[in-house]
Formats: structure tokens, sequence, C-alpha cells
């Protein structure tokens, strides 16, 4: 197939149960499925559908005759109408029931909710994966002081785990989205033509109760708990909009992940894994490129700029149905789907590979250390007698100095050294070293992280434990 374009999210990033859940066999499997449960529905609540007729359609429902499919297809130009002639070759019996009062809509519509369903279900248990993995670095890491930055400055210090739970947080936010969007997702249920339900209205004799109850049957039937109580022909495509916003939200997150490592990357102090035989740059043989970072960034800017698609296609919908949606959905909700899934595999394997080298950490950290501990220095000088005004302006004049030392002669940082020189401290070298413990600067961040990881995360990875476990490979 190397003579035709085929979709990089399929042939390099996204997994092969993300891909099967879109796929034309899944589709029109489901497709079956919901022929059956229709065909069910109609002879539970009355009408002259035999049991023998609904044996003949479940005997074939995964058999499918795709030439006789593609074949008809070819020749009325209409997918659904197509698969109930291909069936009906297949289910003489049933073959004049098949699909009985429903629109195209009718396996079109639930078929999507059906799949985007499931999609959300496996985007869920990865992210709950990248979760676990973050945890348990996070604990690993949560007394490893390290620079913080703000604006890119060093700022005051923090740990390398405290930060990890920032990431963390970030999926928290995430999983709640998704929980509340999953938990909301209603089939369309058996509308009908403009979603007046007016044929199925006709086919239980005017009889209203049996028309609410087909919808409940078929839901409970499909495993949903219940069916959009209005539509017009199809489902409100703001749904669409809902589900492609919590995956645009993840690939933020994991988007705000790669820029914060490719950062540490540069700086030498958190490396994502790199193989043996990995190949860093064709022409630099010594370097170590942020590669795998870099493709959850490339890919999240796609995720994040496909929300306008569902949006567009949600907010110019005429009246009950326009089909101005299908070619748009058929692209946007399935793509959406395999680049996080791609993403979060890439983010499940750059964590579990994350490599931290603390001596870089410490040797950046106690660069700037002196900068920082210089209130402490301070306080200290005012104990043994000093003048805590004057002093101020000492350790600003001499500050000064030790960053000229550092920015325009490339020199170390000797501002303890010009400290220890100055008489107006009387501390000694020994005494200023003293100040210099990492851990008395990064505040309460061990135990934050604790804190969040016990109370917040723990709980959630507990109650979803069955999930956990996952390896992720990347194909490339």
């Amino acid at each position: 197939m190397n003579d035709r374009y085929q979709s990089p999210l399929s042939e390099r990033y996204a997994s092969k149960e993300m891909q099967y859940i879109f796929s034309p066999d899944k589709k029109f499997r489901t497709w079956r499925r919901l022929w059956i449960a229709l065909a069910e529905t109609e002879r539970e609540l009355g009408l002259p559908i035999t049991q023998e007729q609904i044996d003949e359609l479940k005997a074939h429902q995964d058999d499918i005759n795709y030439d006789v499919a593609k074949e008809r297809e070819r020749l009325v130009r209409h997918d659904v109408m197509s698969h109930v002639y291909a069936y009906g070759q297949q289910c003489p019996a049933a073959k004049g029931i098949i699909h009985l009062g429903a629109t195209s809509c009718y396996v079109g519509d639930n078929t999507d909710i059906i799949l985007m369903t499931e999609a959300l279900r496996l985007v869920r248990k990865k992210l709950l994966n990248v979760m676990a993995e973050l945890a348990a670095f996070a604990r690993r890491y949560k007394d490893q002081p390290t620079l913080a930055f703000t604006h890119f400055q060093p700022a005051q210090p923090t740990t390398v785990g405290k930060r990890a739970t920032l990431w963390l947080q970030d999926l928290c936010l995430d999983l709640e989205d998704l929980d509340h969007v999953l938990g909301s997702m209603k089939l369309l249920g058996s509308k009908g033509t403009t979603g007046t339900q007016a044929s199925f209205l006709e086919l239980f004799d005017g009889d209203h109760e049996k028309c609410r109850l087909a919808d409940r049957m078929i839901a409970e039937k499909m495993g949903f708990a219940e069916c959009y109580p209005v539509s017009g022909q199809t489902y409100s495509r703001k749904v669409d909009t809902r589900v492609v916003n919590v995956l645009a939200g993840i690939a933020q997150s994991a988007h705000k992940f790669s820029n914060d490592i490719r950062l540490l990357q540069h700086l030498k102090e958190v490396e994502e894994p790199f193989e043996k035989n990995q190949i860093g740059s064709s022409a630099m043989a010594y370097k170590r490129n942020p590669m795998r970072s870099e493709r959850i960034a490339s890919l999240s800017d796609y995720v994040m700029s496909d929300v306008i698609n569902p949006m567009l296609v949600a907010s110019t919908q005429w009246f009950e149905r326009t089909l101005d949606d299908s070619a748009n959905k058929r692209l946007s909700i399935p793509e959406g789907f395999l680049a996080v899934d791609g993403i979060l595999d890439l983010y499940l394997n750059v964590v579990d590979g994350l490599v931290v080298y603390p001596k870089v950490i410490e040797k950046h950290f106690m660069a700037e250390l002196p900068f920082m501990a210089t209130e402490n220095i301070m306080m200290d000088a005012v104990k043994a007698g000093g003048d805590r005004q004057e002093l101020h302006e000492r350790i600003r004049q001499l500050s000064m100095e030790a960053g000229r030392n550092v920015k325009e002669r490339g020199l170390e940082n000797n501002l303890l050294e010009l400290i220890a020189a100055d008489p107006a401290f009387g501390l000694s070298m020994e005494e200023l070293q003293k100040t210099l413990e990492p851990s008395r600067y990064v505040g309460r961040a061990p135990q934050q992280v604790e804190e969040f990881l016990t109370e917040i995360v723990d709980p959630i990875l507990e109650a979803n434990r069955d999930e956990l476990g996952m390896k992720a490979e990347i194909q490339v």
C-alpha cells in the first residue's frame, strides 16, 4: 500500500485497540447488533416478529458479507441500505423486518455514541495508568530538592516530586471531565426521521407508551441507561463537541508535561528514555533529542486544534438534520481519539523510563542557592549583633558583584566568599556553609506530595486498580 496516502495516526501512533474501535468491521458489527436490538424490542412490544427471525439475525451477526454490501452500494449509493440488503441476503426469513421503522441515523448515530463511549473507556484506562506511573515517580522523588522556575528564571526551590504532582493534578482534572462526559453519554434511540417517532407511533398503533419503552429497551440491550429525551433526526452534535473537548484537555495536559521535560532535558537534569541503538540526529551523533516529548507536543497541537471541527458542525446544523456533518465526523472524531491514544502511549512510555540526574540537579541548585540563602544569612548576622538595614544593603551590593562574576566573567558564584570576607557579617565560611542545606529551602514540598498522593490520587488508583498495569510500546 505504498502507492496511496495512509493516515500516520494508524501507521505510526495509535494502538491496535483504538484503531479497531473505529474500524469498518467494528462499525458494521455494531449496526447488526442494533438491528437485532430493534427487532427484539419490537417483538417484545407486540409486533409480528418471530423468534426464528431474530435467531436468524443473530446467527449471521458477525459474518458480514462485505462483498455484497460494497457491490450494492455502488448501485444505490447508500451505505445503510446496502448493508440492510446484504444482511437480508444472509437472513431471508428476517429480511422483511430488518431496520423496521428506523431511519439511517438509528444505526449511524447510535453506533457513533457506542464507539465514542468505548473509546472514552480506553482513553480512561490509559489515563489512569499514566497517573499511576506519575504518582510513583512523584513519591520516589518527593524529597529531591531542585530549582523551581518562574518565567524560566531560578526561583524559590521545590522538589522533583512536587513538580511531578503539578503534571499529575492536571490529569486528575482531565479524569474528572472524562468521567462526567462518559457518565452522561446516552443513545439516540429510535427517534425516526425528524425525531418525532412518527413511524414507531404508526407501528405501535398510536401507543405512545410503547414508543417510549422502545427507546429504553434498546438502550438497555446496548448497555446504556437511557436515550436522549429529544432529538432531531440525529443526536445533538454538541455531544461530539463535549467529547472532543475532553480529548483536547488531555492533550493540553500532555503538552505541558512534554514542554517541561524538553526544558529539563536541555538542562540535563531529567531525560526521557533513550534506547541503546536510537539515533538522535542524522548530523550530530552525540545528540539525544527529546523526540518522544516532541511527538507528544506535536500530536497534542493536532488534538487541541481538532476542537473547532465538532464545534463548527454543531453550530451550523439546520433544524432537524443536514448532512454537512458526516464527512467531518468521519475525520475529526476517530482521528481525535487515535491521536490522544498515541499521546497517552507516549506519555506512559516517557514517565516509565524517565531518567533523573541528581548530581546535575544539585550542581544547578548549589550555583543559585547562595543568592536564595541571603535572607537566612542576614538573620544569622543580626542574631550575632549586626544591623539589619546595613546588612541588607551590604548583601545587595555583594550579590550584584557575585552576579557580575557569573554573568560577565564566567566565574563561579562567589557570594559566600564575599560575605565571609566582609567583617560586617561576622560569619565564617564554615558557618555560612551550614546555611546551604538544600532541604531547608523547599518549604512543605515533600509533605505536599505525600498529602496529595495519599488524599487525592491513591484513592482514585485504588478504586480503579483493575485498570492498572499497562505498559506502553511505541511503534517508532
